[in-house]
């Protein structure tokens, strides 16, 4: 079984070219594989963890590419398949900035996934489960969240990711009211500082953390772009300074971030409850590291760092940017 199982999206992210233009105004569309969770579960594996991915995808042509891509990068899709006649998501991105993004969803095959497409065993052998919140606003949600709920009845830890998308929901309220289930039942929480805002009603790390780790969750991650990222478990907290980057595109970040962090996780042979502040600010520092790297490279995907890479820029070495891992070349 796979030691961690990542649940959701898998889609194209059809990037608008030239960089800098918006969506109205681009010449061409430049395909580019993501979805939060599959980026999760690609940056696990490039971080040597061993994880599988449950989901749906189309039967169309990107459906297929992204079977193939996550098998190629060793991700375990045995639970995720694709829907006979379905379309896969796709996302247009345009990017007047490199931190600024117009984002649409086109809702595809992923929102089909439903509590009967599960194998409870499946999830109850993992140590980690982790999901997003763009899979609560479609027809996934009630699969999401059962497998949240029979993960942390089975005690495997549960990472959940806000990951607030506007364009996915018709409002914040309409974004709290499915989140906050999502978070009552999460072990591990990761937001960005606007997330924190909406669902905690303060910007405040400390108060707004208290207020999350109120519902039942048991560490805060904030992070916080090139400012870093705050940790609070109730007991141990702190900032943990980012690391410079020339910043190509934002996207997947987060999803770089989450990953390294949940590698690290794994990695420890210590419960949750038992890291001090020392092993958590390692912990967050790597995590800093590889959303720095992601953030020098375009694309969820092509960005994720491996290993080694991490591991020079916590040494004060800046990795060359690598080749593309999707078309055939980088790996």
């Amino acid at each position: 079984m796979p030691d961690v199982i990542s649940l959701g999206e898998a889609l194209f992210d059809l990037f608008a070219d030239p960089s800098g233009t918006t969506l109205g105004a681009a010449q061409t569309f430049t395909p580019e594989p993501g979805g939060a969770p599959a980026n999760v579960a690609v940056g696990l594996a490039r971080l040597g963890v061993d994880v599988g991915f449950v989901g749906r995808v189309g039967a169309d042509s990107f459906g297929v590419r992204l079977l193939e891509l996550l098998e190629q990068e060793g991700v375990d899709t045995a639970h995720c398949l694709p829907v006979a006649g379905g379309q896969t998501t796709i996302a247009l991105v345009a990017a007047s900035s490199p931190v600024d993004q117009d984002f649409v969803l086109f809702r595809g095959a992923d929102a089909s996934l439903r509590p009967e497409h599960l194998d409870r065993s499946y999830v109850a052998g993992a140590r980690i489960f982790t999901y997003g919140s763009v899979t609560l606003s479609a027809g996934g949600r009630d699969a999401a969240l059962q497998a949240a709920r029979w993960a942390r009845d089975d005690g495997v830890l549960v990472a959940f990711d806000a990951n607030y998308r506007p364009a996915v929901w018709s409002g914040e309220s309409a974004a709290r009211d499915a989140i906050m289930p999502a978070l009552r039942c999460a072990d591990v929480a990761k937001l960005n500082q606007a997330e924190l805002r909406m669902l905690a009603g303060t910007g405040d790390l400390r108060a707004g953390c208290r207020r999350l780790l109120d519902l039942g969750v048991r560490l805060c991650l904030i992070t916080r772009g090139a400012g870093g990222a705050w940790f609070d478990d109730g007991r141990a907290a702190g900032h943990v300074p980012g690391f410079a980057a020339d910043v190509v595109d934002t996207t997947g970040c987060g999803d770089a971030f989450l990953a390294a962090f949940l590698a690290g996780l794994v990695a420890e042979e210590r419960r949750l409850s038992e890291l001090d502040q020392g092993a958590l600010h390692r912990l967050v520092e790597a995590a800093n590291a590889a959303g720095a790297l992601n953030a020098a490279r375009r694309g969820a995907i092509p960005g994720l760092p491996a290993r080694a890479e991490i591991d020079l820029l916590l040494a004060g070495v800046r990795p060359s940017p690598p080749r593309s891992r999707t078309d055939g070349r980088g790996r």
